[in-house]
């Protein structure tokens, strides 16, 4: 079960809320999100006491971003551990609660198998539980390093691309802390080009139909102070056109062995706009994000959301009697098609950034050899 609480500062700002902490008040252990569907409008917690809340969070993306996915799957199997319920049964409902972001099911098998080790060794029900937790807080620093990792690897790529600075960036949905152990993926980069005086204005798409780009990435440009400009997905083209865009920077959901990359809907088509115009299209994700077990763009299952994300508008302090609570902006009956995500193919993509360097030309090879190689760092 969830509870939620809003948190703001005595001047009426908000506060500064981590995306997601482990908590351990009398009545037991709870896993606390930012609940990012509020945002801008306020920043709420919601306190998970068991796995199926954090199910419920993960599905209405109150918690989302590939990494964020992948600590809270962690984290969602040691809850599960330390309040005694079926640990495997909390794995499997959490690891299938988003099927394209890979993270989620790796934060999960992580955890699962330290708690299953514990358990072998005859360590108990307590200790394994503290096991599958030491494993998603190791989860979860991992990724805060490997975002400063990612955005100095990034930016040293941007520069080798567009010397001179004075970067322009096009962004699509949300990749910033929110979506991180640290300060995120594509918008880390961005974020360091700002602090080093080389961005100009980051572009952010507003990200149809959930606005990821118009709540959270500009939420997150604000509070960094960096100089953004917001536009609707569909003016891409003409930004383009125009000679205003210099690098696309996006982030990852799951990148399969080929290269092929799914991420927000709305990314392919920037890849397309960005090969016909000669920019630079640079994917950002941890080593975590490439799935080897997935062997090409067409392999990828492709999350369908609720029609009712199109043809109805939602927002934080309004609530109607549209099907899903929102305003109703098609005629009742209509039918949508709504995917999560769409597949960008490796021969669009510069490059992919991670934190053990970046793969350009993209190639299954190549990003073969950089898992290797992250494999052998981490034993």
């Amino acid at each position: 079960m969830a509870d939620q609480y809003a948190q703001s500062g005595e001047d009426g700002r908000p506060t500064e809320i981590p995306a997601i902490r482990w908590d351990e008040p009398p009545e037991g252990p709870v896993l606390v999100l930012l609940d990012q569907t509020r945002l801008p409008a306020e920043e709420v917690e919601l306190v998970c006491t068991d796995a199926s809340a954090l199910v419920d969070a993960i599905r209405s993306l109150a918690v989302r971003g590939a990494p964020l996915l992948g600590i809270a799957g962690a984290y969602g199997v040691a809850l599960a551990a330390a309040r005694g319920f079926d640990v495997d049964e909390a794995a499997i409902a959490l690891a299938g609660a988003r099927p394209t972001a890979v993270n989620l099911s790796v934060g999960v098998r992580r955890a699962r198998a330290a708690h299953r080790a514990a358990l072998a060794e005859g360590g108990g029900a307590e200790r394994a539980a503290g096991a599958a937790l030491a494993a998603a807080r190791r989860l979860h620093r991992e990724d805060a390093e490997a975002s400063a990792r990612m955005a100095a690897h990034g930016l040293a790529l941007l520069d080798e691309l567009l010397p001179g600075g004075g970067h322009r960036i096009l962004t699509h949905c949300n990749t910033g802390a929110l979506v991180s152990g640290g300060e995120g993926t594509a918008f880390a980069v961005a974020l360091a080009a700002h602090r080093d005086g080389r961005l100009r204005r980051l572009w952010v798409d507003e990200t149809r139909p959930l606005l990821q780009g118009a709540r959270l990435t500009a939420y997150e440009a604000a509070r960094n102070g960096m100089a953004y400009t917001l536009l609707t997905d569909n003016a891409a083209g003409s930004l383009f056109a125009a000679g205003e865009v210099d690098a696309v920077l996006i982030g990852a959901d799951r990148i399969a062995a080929d290269g092929s990359v799914a991420n927000k809907v709305g990314s392919y088509p920037l890849a397309v706009l960005a090969r016909y115009h000669h920019v630079p299209f640079i994917v950002v994700a941890p080593v975590t994000t490439v799935d080897p077990d997935t062997p090409d763009g067409a392999s990828i299952e492709v999350e369908q959301r609720p029609g009712f994300e199109v043809t109805e508008i939602t927002s934080p302090q309004v609530t109607v009697s549209g099907v899903g609570g929102g305003i109703p902006v098609a005629p009742l009956g209509t039918q949508a098609y709504n995917p999560a995500f769409d597949v960008t193919p490796p021969e669009l993509v510069t490059a992919i950034v991670t934190e053990e360097g970046a793969v350009s030309p993209v190639t299954a090879e190549a990003l073969a050899e950089l898992c290797d190689r992250s494999r052998q760092v981490t034993i």
